[in-house]
């Protein structure tokens, strides 16, 4: 059997993130010919087509060079880690890549990038934010090592650690007739304009809470970004419902007051969560990230790690989130 090296493997771990050959090579600082002769020795050596290379087409992964290229990030993934164990001894050393979810990142990154470099300062974070869509195919492609997301409508094939409990929340202009309660009934709100964060999950989020009490809502506007719902709230254009998140400032990005209240009844209660694939083992450094992260907001950190069932998850301690 033909030798294999690591570089081999190296290399064609990163072509499913690509979808023609030139740009694989371009990302990978090689010659398009090199990558080439990478690709054609590897299939030499297992014997079968792992891709196909038309110019027209562009490049295309065999089922067997997915599953190979999968196999392959995590041999790549293992030896890294390897050589890091050998040279660390007991301090953390290497790269953590962490994908945050664009709704809530404002709210915890800033902490973890402070916060975490202090205890463990051998190990860097690399941050991307996204959508689900986003974070989820960067995951999938071995770019990101974990992800924060809410554990709501997660598709299977993940493996996860509870981080902090969150809930829905109403916000309100400081002069809504609901601004003095403590609390705030969904019932209350249903008839009034509501500004809605239009995006997964929380689109999910505000239709599920809304549907179980028998309601619908009166949309004003859809936005996608949760600080244009605070901005709205704020000049009085609506309310809005949004997911506790810690280090939370009842005030818009302009500076204008808003009203945060918890629901009564409670309405979509579940977690954040950091999720990675269950065929992957955490790194390290990354399972050390996370516990970081469920010291810091609330959570208990190693909980429920385990396989995400595809229905979304809620928990049964609905404590609100620091």
């Amino acid at each position: 059997m033909a030798d294999v090296s690591i570089r081999q493997l190296e290399l064609f771990s990163a072509l499913p993130n690509f979808t023609t050959l030139s740009a694989a090579a371009a990302h990978l600082h090689i010659s398009e010919s090199a990558l080439s002769q990478a690709i054609t020795g590897l299939e030499t050596a297992v014997g079968e087509q792992l891709c196909v290379r038309r110019k027209a087409r562009g490049l295309t992964l065999t089922p067997a060079g997915q599953q190979f290229a999968k196999q392959a990030r995590q041999i790549v993934a293992d030896t890294h880690e390897l050589v890091l164990d050998a040279r660390r001894g007991e301090e953390l050393r290497g790269p953590v890549k962490l994908g945050c979810y664009s709704s809530f990142a404002t709210s915890v990154l800033p902490e973890l990038l402070e916060g975490f470099p202090k205890r463990h300062p051998g190990v860097h974070i690399e941050v991307m934010v996204g959508t689900y869509e986003e974070l989820l195919a960067a995951l999938d492609a071995g770019r990101l090592d974990v992800v924060l997301v809410y554990n709501v409508n997660l598709p299977v094939g993940y493996r996860r650690r509870n981080i902090y409990a969150t809930r829905l929340e109403a916000h309100l202009h400081p002069s809504h007739a609901l601004s003095s309660a403590d609390t705030v009934d969904l019932a209350d709100l249903v008839s009034e304009p509501l500004v809605l964060f239009h995006a997964t999950p929380g689109t999910i989020n505000v239709a599920d809470a809304f549907t179980a009490r028998g309601l619908e809502p009166r949309v004003e506007t859809r936005v996608t970004e949760t600080s244009l719902v605070e901005a709205l709230v704020g000049r009085g254009v609506g309310y809005g419902l949004l997911m506790s998140r810690p280090n939370a400032l009842p005030m818009s990005v302009e500076g204008r007051p808003v009203v945060i209240r918890p629901l009564d009844p409670p309405a979509t209660v579940s977690h954040v969560v950091g999720i990675w694939p269950d065929d992957m083992n955490l790194t390290p450094r990354a399972s050390a990230l996370l516990d970081f992260a469920a010291e810091r907001f609330g959570g208990d950190g190693r909980a429920d790690a385990v396989a995400v069932p595809p229905a979304s998850g809620g928990v049964a301690d609905p404590t609100h989130p620091r």
